[in-house]
């Protein structure tokens, strides 16, 4: 492969002519092979070097945009070829856990699936491509929901829902708008959040809008909505499990709330307030202001009680 790049171009050897499934691995050779087989030639519209890689954007419809990305790897050279799709797929070095989430947890033994209701997710009519969950022992329902793509209902009310985006959807939504109504529409359920299937790190790779442009937006958002939170799940595989784990837990904690609210309101009401009872030093300095014979010891006549419950205002604790 041939990259206009510089007076002379950039030559690699690659084991494929495009990224279509995961990042191609490159090696730079010296120049252009004299008996080569030209199997593919396109026009470019876009070779720029940008830090530690080059953006290439073909001019043509499908497969266009594509970044070489320049690193080392023990010491060496390495450089690899990937798209927006197999940057998006890469695997980071870590297995999901297939355990059930602990706000799914219930007794253990026959029927206790049963007894802790499982865990049953609203999927949207209109989303496309949508998680299986295919890993995590849920059941999915396709439902028209008003906000977010994911939900978990409590006796047959929304309370929790998740926004998916992907980093471009995320970028789109931010600069026309749609993500800020969505946040508000979010606002209104009793958990809820924004994930998006990248990194945070891949804002500032952008080309066609300026990184500091959505990083502000997003950072405007956060601070408007702060009960919604935007996390960034760095991939789908992530970004489901994420979800999963999201969802189980706040419709848990909503259960929570629910049962504290019902024991409360079941609590006998407490009453008035009693009065405070007045002690004997305090009548007693009464009854001297007011002119009433009393010794400076002893108990107090019960003419004094009666003339003090009778004269002086009663307060109570409040």
């Amino acid at each position: 492969m041939r990259i206009p790049l510089g007076p002379d171009g950039i030559v690699l050897k690659v084991r494929d002519t495009w990224p279509r499934t995961s990042k191609v691995y490159c090696h730079r050779t010296d120049a252009w092979p004299p008996d080569a087989d030209v199997v593919e030639r396109v026009a470019t519209r876009i070779c720029v070097r940008r830090g530690a890689s080059i953006e290439l954007v073909l001019d043509r419809g499908r497969e266009s945009r594509s970044q070489f990305v320049l690193t080392h790897a023990k010491g060496r050279e390495a450089i690899f070829w990937q798209s927006a799709r197999t940057a998006k797929q890469a695997r980071p070095n870590v297995r999901l856990p297939t355990a059930r989430a602990a706000g799914t947890a219930g007794a253990e033994g026959p029927g206790a699936r049963a007894a802790t209701g499982g865990l049953t997710i609203l999927v949207d009519t209109h989303e496309r491509y949508a998680w299986r969950f295919s890993h995590q022992q849920v059941t999915t329902r396709k439902a028209p929901l008003a906000a977010g793509d994911y939900a978990v209902e409590a006796d047959g009310l929304v309370v929790a829902a998740v926004e998916r985006k992907s980093l471009e959807d995320l970028t789109s939504s931010l600069l026309d708008g749609r993500l800020r109504f969505a946040l508000s529409e979010l606002s209104g359920i009793p958990r809820a959040a924004v994930v998006v299937e990248d990194r945070y790190s891949r804002i500032f790779a952008l080309t066609r809008v300026r990184p500091a442009v959505v990083a502000d937006a997003i950072a405007e958002c956060q601070a408007r909505h702060p009960a919604v939170p935007i996390v960034f799940a760095e991939t789908r595989a992530l970004a489901q499990e994420w979800t999963y784990r999201f969802l189980a837990a706040a419709r848990h904690e909503v259960g929570l709330e629910a049962a504290v609210e019902a024991r409360l309101a079941g609590l006998m009401p407490a009453g008035p307030v009693p009065a405070v009872v007045p002690t004997t030093a305090q009548v007693r300095a009464w009854a001297l202001e007011h002119g009433y014979a009393v010794a400076d010891r002893g108990r107090l006549r019960p003419e004094i009680w009666a003339a003090f419950e009778d004269r002086a205002p009663q307060t109570s604790a409040g």
